[in-house]
């Protein structure tokens, strides 16, 4: 058996590796960009991949669906295991790999129990599922936050260069806007700092919330309810329409703890829930509740920092 990951040039792969290895057999590594062999030579130092498969050309810049799917389907069947990191553009890679292969795609897995057997999340992370997939090749996408990254440096895999497949001219890549700050990446920071709809208003979120997040060095989260009420922007969204993380420290302050949220967050190493209300469900997850008002409650942690 051997597994091959679709790398997107981020941590993410990393994590999806490690559930390759658990897989069983080889692991391999798919970089398909335009003058990526830096991404390539760099894929080849993880620790446990064996060969870097490298296909370069100006179309697969950026990632579009269509064209690394095509890619993707070009050496599909020398594997036993596909997976992909269940970011956006793993999720939108995956189901046309496998509906062109006809397998069923095992989603968001986090954990590996056998080289058929996985666990999944379902009902919105309420509940976890244990599902065989019988299909001679598997198709998975892995949710990261369940398995920790691979040592990006000690390996020596080879590089393989591989023809780039055609454009399939089906799509064209427009532009990007990326925002810029000075905090961490949500997904891959440490200390996460999330407010709520309890806070009223974004400027009260600035006020109330950034101060404390500057204190720790933390990234700024919310809850669907504060993004949807323009208190936060989109991508600050945590839960299961938002991102998934998993930091060492997670901080909710006015925040219920809707299902959507808490599936986007409860596999974070320490959570603290900040609330007046003493049946909110953020309660049920939190490793150290403190039922207050967070507009007293927030200054005064500031405070003792």
């Amino acid at each position: 058996m051997t597994a091959l990951v679709i790398a997107e040039h981020d941590n993410a792969t990393l994590n999806t590796v490690t559930a390759a290895a658990q897989c069983g057999g080889e692991v391999h590594v798919l970089i398909a960009g335009h003058n990526a062999a830096g991404a390539a030579a760099a894929a080849a130092q993880i620790a446990g991949v064996t060969k870097v498969i490298h296909a370069d050309a100006e179309y697969l810049a950026h990632g579009l669906a269509e064209n690394m799917a095509a890619q993707v389907l070009s050496i599909a069947g020398n594997y036993s295991h596909i997976l992909f990191p269940a970011t956006a553009s793993g999720k939108n890679i995956a189901p046309r790999v496998a509906a062109k292969l006809d397998v069923g795609q095992v989603s968001d897995i986090t954990r590996v129990d056998s080289p058929d057997t996985f666990e999944r999340p379902i009902y919105a992370g309420n509940a976890m599922a244990v599902v065989q997939a019988l299909d001679a090749t598997k198709v998975i996408t892995v949710r990261t936050t369940g398995f920790d990254p691979a040592a990006a440096s000690g390996g020596s895999a080879a590089i393989e260069t591989t023809a780039a497949q055609p454009d399939s001219g089906k799509s064209t890549f427009v532009s990007s806007e990326i925002a810029k700050s000075d905090r961490p990446e949500l997904t891959a920071a440490k200390v996460i700092v999330s407010g709520g709809r309890a806070l009223g208003s974004a400027e009260k979120f600035n006020d109330v919330m950034t101060p404390l997040a500057d204190k720790l060095g933390a990234a700024l989260g919310a809850s669907r309810a504060a993004v949807d009420a323009g208190y936060a922007p989109n991508d600050w969204q945590v839960g299961q329409t938002g991102k998934i993380v998993a930091p060492q420290l997670y901080i909710a302050a006015g925040i219920s703890g809707a299902i959507q949220h808490l599936a986007g967050m409860k596999d974070s190493k320490v959570i603290v829930a900040i609330n007046k209300d003493p049946e909110a469900p953020i309660f049920s997850v939190a490793d150290y509740g403190l039922e207050a008002d967070l507009f007293d409650a927030v200054p005064e942690l500031i405070r003792s920092v």
